[in-house]
C-alpha cells in the first residue's frame, strides 16, 4: 500500500481532464492524473467524438462516390472491409491516445491507471493492477464524465440492442437497423450505419429531430435523412422490445397505433447519464442535482471547498470542449486567478449529412425569451463554392440586436458547417456587430463567404443575393 502527496489530483483523463491536468502542470504546480481505462482521452476519444468522426468520414466517402455519377464519374458498389475499417479507425485512437501519454511526461503529469475512490475529502484511493496507491491531495479536479442512457425496459441483455459505445465498434452491418432518439447521436450513427448498408428507421418520441437547433437548421438534415434512412418517423414511443430468435421485436406506440416490427439490431440513443456512482463520493461533501450530476458553481466549484468538477459530471452541455473551457477555469481559480463561467459563448456542432453548427442566441430561443431580433440569411443555392461540389442545400444565418446591430448567435447547415462556426463564435464571444463581419474581406469561393454576405444581408445589399432594406426586427411580445 502506497501513499503520495500532490497538490491537485485529476480524476478522468477525458478531454476535461487531461486539459486540466497539463494546464496545472504549465501553471507550475504538481499533477497526478488518474484514469481507470487503459488508454487516455476519455470517452471523446476513445467512444465517442473521435471514432465517430472517423466513421462519419468513410460514411461520406461511400455517399461521395454514389453520388458522383451524375457529373461523368462512375464508381463501382463499394466492397466495405470492416476488419480493416476498424483497424484504421483503431490506429487513429492509438496515435492520439499516444500523443496524449507523451504531452504528459514532458510536462512532468503523473499518470495512475486505475480506480478512484474517495475515502475522504483530501484522499483518494486508486485500485490498480499493481494493488491500492494513496493519493493526499490539496484540491481535486473530477472530470469523470458520462455514459450513453439505457433505459431498464431496454436493457435485455441481449448485444443486438446496442448504445453508441457498441454501434462504434461496427461488428456488423445490420440489414435493418432501428435508431431509437433523433439527437445528435442518432441521427451521426445512424447517417454512418445507412452509407454502409442498413436500412435504417429512426423514431423520436418528439415532432422533431435535432431538437436544440433552429428548425430551417435542421430541415436539410431532416431532408437528407428521408432519402437515405428507410423511415424517420416523429412523435413515436418505444413501449417494448423482446428477443426473439436473432431478431429484436420492438413494439411502437404510433398515436393510437401500436406496430410491432422484427429488427435486426437497436441502437439506442436517448441521452446520456453521469458517472458519479461508486466513486466514493459520498465520503465528501459533494452534492448532486436530481439528475445524479454533481452541484457547480460559475468558478466549477462543488460543495466541497477542495474538490471542482468539469464537463459532463457537472452537468450542462455535454461536449469536449465545453469540459476543456471548464478546466481552464478550474485551474486558474485554483491558482488564484479570477476567472469564471459566465456569459462563455460554446459553440454546437452535429456531423450529419449536411452537417449542422450554431453559437450563441437561436432563433427558437429569442422567441421563447420574448426579444425582438432581426434574423439575416444567406442560402448556399447563391454560392459558387457550395454550387461547385453539388451542395447547395445549405443555409447561413445570423441573429442580430436590431439596436446596437451586435451579433448575438450565429447558425450554419451546410457541408463544412462545423469549420465554419467558430468565426461566428468568434464573433458572438467579441461582441462583433454586423457590420465587422460584413466590412471583413474574405476570400472567393469558399463557404465562408457566406457569413459576409449573411451579414450584408442585414443591411440590404448582400451581392449575391436580394435583401430588403433592414427588414423589421421579430419576436418580443408582438401580437
Amino acid at each position: 500500500m502506497e501513499s503520495v502527496k500532490t497538490e491537485i489530483v485529476v480524476v478522468g483523463a477525458g478531454p476535461g481532464g487531461y486539459a486540466a491536468a497539463f494546464y496545472a502542470a504549465d501553471l507550475g504546480k504538481k499533477v497526478i492524473l488518474v484514469e481507470r481505462d487503459e488508454r487516455l482521452g476519455g470517452v471523446c476519444l476513445n467512444r465517442g467524438c473521435i471514432p465517430s468522426k472517423a466513421l462519419l468520414h468513410a460514411a461520406h466517402t461511400i455517399t461521395a462516390a454514389r453520388e458522383s455519377e451524375h457529373r461523368g464519374i462512375t464508381f463501382g458498389t463499394p466492397a466495405i472491409d470492416l476488419t480493416k475499417l476498424r483497424a484504421w479507425k483503431e490506429s487513429i485512437l492509438t496515435r492520439l491516445s499516444g500523443g496524449i501519454v507523451q504531452l504528459a511526461k514532458l510536462r512532468g503529469v503523473q499518470v495512475i491507471h486505475g480506480r478512484g475512490y474517495f475515502e475522504d475529502s483530501k484522499t483518494l484511493r486508486v485500485e490498480t493492477g499493481q494493488g491500492q496507491q494513496f493519493i493526499q491531495y490539496d484540491q481535486a479536479i473530477l472530470a469523470i464524465g458520462s455514459k450513453p442512457a439505457l433505459p431498464k425496459a431496454f436493457d435485455l441483455g441481449n448485444p443486438r440492442i446496442m448504445t453508441s459505445t457498441e454501434a462504434l465498434e461496427v461488428e456488423e452491418i445490420p440489414e435493418n437497423l432501428l435508431v431509437i432518439g433523433g439527437g445528435y447521436i442518432g441521427m451521426e450513427l445512424g447517417t454512418v450505419y445507412a452509407a454502409m448498408g442498413s436500412k435504417v428507421v429512426l423514431v423520436e418520441a418528439l415532432d422533431s429531430v435535432l431538437a436544440g437547433a433552429d428548425p430551417d437548421l435542421a430541415r436539410p438534415v431532416v431532408a437528407y435523412a428521408h432519402r437515405a434512412f428507410k423511415e424517420v418517423r416523429l412523435n413515436t414511443k418505444v413501449s417494448k422490445m423482446s428477443t426473439v430468435g436473432k431478431h429484436i421485436q420492438v413494439e411502437f406506440a404510433m398515436g393510437n397505433q401500436k406496430v410491432v416490427e422484427l429488427y435486426d439490431r437497436v441502437l439506442v440513443a436517448v441521452g446520456r447519464s453521469p458517472n458519479a456512482e461508486d466513486m466514493g463520493l459520498e465520503n465528501t461533501r459533494v452534492s448532486f442535482d436530481d439528475r445524479g450530476f454533481i452541484h457547480v458553481n460559475e468558478k466549477q466549484q462543488t460543495t466541497d471547498p477542495a474538490i471542482y468538477a468539469i464537463g459532463d459530471i457537472a452537468g450542462g452541455v455535454l461536449l469536449a470542449h465545453k469540459a476543456t473551457k471548464e478546466a481552464r477555469i478550474a485551474v486558474e481559480v485554483i491558482v488564484g486567478e479570477e476567472s469564471v463561467f459566465t456569459d462563455v459563448t460554446i459553440p454546437a456542432v452535429v456531423f450529419t449529412d449536411p452537417e449542422v453548427a450554431w453559437c450563441g442566441l437561436t432563433e427558437a430561443e429569442a422567441k421563447a425569451k420574448g426579444m425582438v431580433v432581426q434574423v439575416a440569411k444567406f442560402p448556399w443555392s447563391a454560392s459558387g463554392r457550395a454550387l461547385s461540389f453539388d451542395r447547395p442545400d445549405g443555409l447561413t444565418k445570423l441573429i442580430v440586436d436590431p439596436d446596437t446591430e451586435r451579433v448575438l448567435g450565429v447558425g450554419i447547415v451546410g457541408t463544412g458547417a462545423g469549420e465554419l462556426i467558430s468565426e461566428g463564435a468568434l464573433a458572438v464571444e467579441m461582441g462583433a456587430t454586423a457590420k465587422d463581419l460584413a466590412l471583413t474581406v474574405h476570400p472567393h469561393p469558399t463557404l465562408s463567404e457566406t457569413i459576409m454576405e449573411a451579414a450584408e444581408a442585414f443591411y440590404g445589399h448582400a451581392t449575391h443575393t436580394w435583401a430588403r432594406k433592414k427588414q423589421a426586427p421579430v419576436g418580443g411580445n408582438q401580437s
